[in-house]
């Protein structure tokens, strides 16, 4: 039974969760706008000021692995990236496609198995102006396929512990095996995507009529006849409209666009020659850059193997990061120029911001008084833990959902079996990821979407907080619904 400390200890530790939890939600509140990450650290200051937890605790419950983990993964998405990783994955969304219907659910399924193993936050960063782009060329309205891109990269994401942050708190805490967490969770996965795009098709299915861009092409010369322009001019300045070319036009504005760009792939998978062993003298610059690239993608597929093998995943990333820097045969710096050190920092005070508030015993507190009613193995407990891991990801966001409850969870289902320990990380993954489709404000990957779609330079859209709030809803709760039965059903 967790006690609460002295009344000082939990007034004092709740301000200062509070401040951390009010800048990681409202990161630019007029009064204070210094963003998530100095946030995040004024929160881990303030539990040290306020001697909620002392310096030793506060750099112990720094968790090393899950940084390292995070930082290696930005390295090697950097060289994937530069490899041409997402252009193919854009370009297989383009190839040829079957109208607006169609278009769409290869948004949904590709968007989800590339964020298993990506990220839902990379996916949404790299295809977010592509499907814009795609969308444009069809006369198809932004908003279904932006929430498509959004809510797919969430859904996806939540089948691997590289898929999202909060997938590899679980997993370094629970010490479940990737293929434990990967067949554990991939049934939901995999009916969750299925109805989430279902549930797009039935809510846009009139506004996903559109047009492919032959037909547009065909529209656009009846009415150059009718004004008294030659058809072969058009036809000379409508030529990238042809199946073919949308596929390489598409694939040119990718690149542009965030992936494959030819300026970032010089910077990451380009190499001074001057510097280069004697072997890549002798070669020409397309084998240097096939060798690269093609040794990106090796050592990608070789780190997923050994995730799979139940090998330490820090350090399994950072093996193959390093791996890539040193074939790259240069100044690693434009590649380490490349990850986000703010995430780093916002992880590391939000470890110690969220280890102090536990200290003041009243997370453990409040579980106290809903673990009897949460119990895993009756349908009522699943629902009402689910509920409230719903409602604090989004109140709290994901991640510190994850560590306020992640042990209180476990500790729980360990009265009732072994099995229900993993089944309740599971579900504690399974809906703190899908809970982030909940409202714009539930996922950074939600964010991303959000930011990247205003401020494209081509076909912007604004996707306000209630466009998405009314698709959002109702597919986080059916989603979540549908996926709990089938957690845990294979065992590996």
């Amino acid at each position: 039974m967790t006690q609460l400390a002295p009344l000082p200890k939990v007034v004092l530790g709740s301000l200062a969760f509070g401040v951390f939890w009010m800048l990681a939600v409202f990161p630019s509140v007029p009064f204070l706008p210094i963003g998530r990450t100095a946030g995040a650290l004024l929160g881990a200051v303030l539990m040290i000021v306020f001697h909620v937890i002392d310096a030793d605790d506060a750099y112990a419950s720094i968790d090393l692995p899950i940084l390292g983990l995070l930082f290696a993964t930005m390295v090697v998405g950097g060289y994937l990236k530069g490899a041409g990783m997402f252009k193919h994955l854009g370009a297989l969304l383009a190839w040829r496609s079957q109208g607006g219907r169609d278009l769409l659910c290869r948004v949904c399924v590709v968007t989800a198995l590339a964020s298993a193993l990506f990220t839902n936050d990379t996916c949404c960063v790299v295809l977010t102006e592509f499907v814009l782009e795609l969308a444009a060329e069809r006369n198809l309205p932004a908003k279904p396929f932006l929430l498509a891109l959004a809510t797919s990269a969430n859904i996806g994401s939540s089948a691997t512990p590289i898929g999202n942050p909060q997938n590899l708190v679980i997993a370094f805490n629970s010490k479940i095996t990737f293929l434990q967490f990967f067949f554990g969770i991939l049934p939901a996965m995999l009916a969750g995507m299925a109805v989430n795009t279902v549930m797009l098709l039935c809510m846009y299915w009139k506004e996903l009529d559109g047009a492919s861009p032959d037909e547009v092409a065909a529209v656009k010369e009846m009415e150059a006849v009718e004004e008294g322009r030659s058809p072969a001019v058009l036809a000379l300045a409508n030529i990238n409209k042809s199946p073919a070319a949308v596929h390489g036009a598409a694939g040119l504005r990718l690149r542009r666009n965030g992936d494959g760009d030819d300026g970032e792939e010089e910077s990451v998978m380009s190499e001074n020659i001057s510097t280069k062993h004697r072997w890549f003298m002798q070669c020409s610059e397309q084998r240097r850059k096939l060798f690269l690239k093609s040794f990106a993608y090796v050592v990608t597929v070789g780190m997923l193997v050994a995730y799979m093998l139940g090998l330490n995943m820090s350090w399994t990333a950072i093996t193959t990061a390093i791996a890539l820097v040193v074939v790259d045969f240069r100044d690693a710096e434009a590649c380490l120029d490349k990850v986000s050190y703010s995430l780093l920092v916002f992880f590391s005070g939000m470890f110690v911001t969220v280890s102090g508030f536990n200290k003041t015993g009243l997370p453990g507190a409040i579980w106290n008084f809903m673990a009897p009613y949460a119990k895993i193995n009756h349908v009522s407990g699943v629902t009402v833990l689910s509920l409230i891991i719903l409602l604090l990801s989004n109140l709290a966001s994901n991640v510190p959902t994850v560590l306020l409850m992640g042990d209180e969870v476990a500790a729980s289902a360990a009265t009732i079996s072994a099995s229900a320990v993993t089944r309740s990380w599971l579900l504690l993954a399974w809906v703190s990821t899908v809970a982030g489709n909940l409202s714009l404000l539930g996922s950074a990957a939600n964010l991303i979407v959000c930011e990247q779609a205003r401020r494209a330079q081509r076909n912007a859209h604004d996707l306000s907080f209630w466009s998405h709030v009314v698709f959002g809803v109702p597919s986080t709760l059916v989603v979540t619904a549908i996926g709990i039965p089938l957690i845990g059903k294979i065992n590996i």
